[in-house]
């Protein structure tokens, strides 16, 4: 899952931010982002073991919990001086990060990750094609859909229904948290906006976790291993992509970011022994290569907007 963010939207680096890839030997922007990828989605591996220990619910409560405390601590954020305004579209942010997570965490219950992440990866998609409104976007839509007709077989035959649906409500949930979370961004410094709205994710998750999981969720082996998911799947993700943002072109970032199902299925190959057949494969990189060239498109975009100022 990027929810860094199998879940991040593409900040914007400051006008006239140096483009460095760091002293020799070093680990440069972009394998920050790969970095930060594989760690978004080894974690969502790691989660996918414990929830035979606490369930989906439970897994995803107990990630929302340490990374809201890891935040919280961390950045500090105001309370008090914030208007309704604020409010209403921190909590909607919360609300739209604790759906994409609940959803999503409930589909990869049910099918491969990969294949989760392929299908996940459709609302961002879908949120960019539809804010280009360009031509081309026809094609990158054609060639998501036939990644994702290669992936049903035609129908879905061979995979599990609901789980196929909970991955697309997570990335209809997607595309909302990445509205939200600009907006978030606009109205609250640093990262405060982010650390409100994971505590709110985590206290609506937390009546939904304790009903699934029980008491299951005060069990040592299980917090600690729900806190290494939060740790692999938000705070090292963020970090790491708040280091390669200073450096990196956002257009560059998001492309990278497309890569999430690639590295998707890596990690369930790897973690969970989810292989994949050719003609999976062969959508996951249909649906890949939409997602770059859609983000190529708005990148066109944007520069001939400002070649025409």
């Amino acid at each position: 899952m990027t929810t860094s963010t199998a879940t991040t939207p593409t900040p914007v680096a400051p006008a006239g931010t140096p483009r460095r890839f760091g002293p020799p030997g070093s680990l440069g922007p972009v394998g920050l982002v790969l970095a930060g990828g594989v760690s978004v989605q080894f974690g969502g591996a790691l989660a996918v073991t414990l929830m035979p220990r606490a369930g989906a619910l439970g897994v995803v409560t107990l990630r929302l919990l340490a990374a809201a405390v890891v935040l919280l601590v961390v950045c500090r954020p105001r309370l008090r001086g914030h208007s309704r305004t604020d409010w209403g579209t921190v909590i909607a942010f919360g609300t739209a990060m604790g759906a994409m997570n609940g959803l999503f965490y409930e589909a990869v219950a049910r099918v491969p990750l990969g294949l989760a992440v392929t299908l996940e990866v459709l609302g961002p998609l879908a949120l960019s094609v539809l804010a280009s409104r360009r031509a081309i976007n026809a094609l990158w839509a054609a060639l998501a859909l036939a990644g994702v007709f290669l992936l049903g077989g035609g129908g879905f035959g061979d995979l599990d229904t609901v789980g196929v649906a909970f991955a697309l409500g997570a990335g209809a949930m997607w595309a909302a948290y990445i509205v939200f979370s600009a907006r978030t961004g606009r109205r609250f410094p640093q990262a405060d906006g982010l650390a409100l709205a994971m505590a709110v994710a985590a206290l609506l998750c937390l009546p939904v976790g304790i009903a699934d999981a029980g008491t299951r969720l005060l069990d040592p082996t299980t917090v600690a291993l729900g806190s290494a998911v939060a740790i692999l799947s938000s705070v090292l993700p963020y970090t790491l992509e708040l280091l390669a943002l200073r450096r990196l072109p956002a257009s560059t970032f998001a492309i990278l970011m497309s890569l999430e199902p690639a590295l998707a299925a890596c990690a369930g190959f790897l973690i969970l022994g989810q292989s994949l057949s050719v003609t999976q494969a062969a959508a996951i990189a249909l649906v890949i290569a939409a997602s770059v060239g859609a983000v190529r498109t708005q990148v066109g975009r944007g520069k001939a907007a400002v070649g025409e100022a």
